[in-house]
């Protein structure tokens, strides 16, 4: 099976998608972490520490150790680390 995302993904609540647990594989192709912006804004909050890195264009990459605000709109990627990543995405509609 071709999965069309590089993570797997998980809703928290059975009654919407506005929390979903992602896991990113540490057999993930960096290839596939690309660039790319989304149509809501997005808090990311870490489930464990890794040294995995998120990036926001025009600015340097930072440890995933908090949680993060991805305005709508935003350019940003994820930085391949060692082990797996699993992190909470809140899907905010208004920000």
């Amino acid at each position: 099976m071709v999965s069309k995302f590089p993570f797997q993904e998980d809703c928290l609540t059975t009654d919407s998608d506005n929390f979903v647990v992602r896991r990113f594989k540490e057999t993930v192709d960096s290839e596939e972490l690309k660039w790319h912006w989304d149509e809501e804004t997005r808090v990311i909050h870490p489930i464990h520490r890794t040294d995995w890195l998120f990036q926001m264009d025009n600015e340097l990459p930072i440890e995933i150790i908090e949680r993060i605000i991805i305005p709508k709109g935003s350019w940003h990627r994820l930085i391949k680390g060692t082990g797996d990543l699993s992190i909470i995405v809140e899907k905010k509609s208004d920000i």
